[in-house]
């Protein structure tokens, strides 16, 4: 008869050739998430759900250099999300470096090439999104944090594909004040939370000082977006 330390010895042994398909079949059944989902979808923001007494000032595309908006921002310190484009800022970047330099502002993504992504594949939306990213960390050294898609189209591949390419968020608009084709818009009464729409364009210094008027107006101050967007 083997003795009690040998008999233990061997039933440990046959337990574990028991369980080892076990085991083997749940590793390779992986974690109990859905590996589908990853990686996670960005949220969509429009408006931020805040009681605070704020509103966010956002410019996109970045192609006309308008000296009195840029001394406007500088002026009012105003925390403004740049939604620039590559090809916008490549040509005059000192433009926005020195609205970063001597302001709040932010530099965050709105694609390379500025297309509706919803017409792309994921390889063709995660180049947009993720080159974009990239040659904002090269000519600026900081990296967007937050996407606009253009247009404001999106679909669940963009969502997850900004997520990789570094975004925690999609950012729309609750309200356009952008000036187009000689048509102003209405402005609109403020609320806290909203987001506002400008364009680099040639009304931008008008269409920045309508946005700042509506929200003195409205009691709100301009804060920055990244701050009140979650991680």
């Amino acid at each position: 008869m083997p003795s009690p330390r040998i008999a233990r010895r061997r039933a440990r042994r046959a337990a574990l050739a028991v369980l080892a398909p076990v085991l083997l079949l749940a590793c390779l059944a992986g974690p109990a998430r859905a590996d589908a989902a990853w990686p996670e979808p960005v949220p969509v923001v429009s408006h931020v759900d805040t009681a605070d007494p704020v509103v966010f000032l956002t410019i996109d595309d970045g192609w006309n250099h308008d000296p009195a908006a840029r001394q406007l921002l500088l002026d009012r310190q105003v925390p403004a999300s740049l939604f620039l484009l590559p090809g916008a800022y490549s040509y005059d970047a000192e433009y926005f470096r020195t609205l970063l330099d001597h302001g709040p502002a932010a530099v965050e993504n709105h694609t390379v090439n500025h297309p509706d992504l919803t017409t792309l594949p994921e390889a063709g939306q995660k180049s947009e999104l993720c080159g974009a990213r990239e040659q904002a960390l090269a000519q600026f050294g900081l990296e967007p944090r937050l996407a606009r898609p253009p247009y404001g189209a999106y679909d669940a591949t963009t969502r997850r594909v900004a997520r990789e390419c570094g975004a925690k968020a999609l950012v729309t608009w609750t309200y356009d004040f952008t000036t187009w084709s000689g048509v102003t818009p209405p402005t609109p009464s403020l609320r806290a939370g909203d987001i506002v729409l400008l364009h680099f364009n040639d009304t931008v210094s008008a269409d920045l000082a309508r946005a700042l008027a509506a929200a003195d107006a409205a009691g709100l101050r301009v804060a920055p977006l990244r701050s009140y967007v979650p991680e």
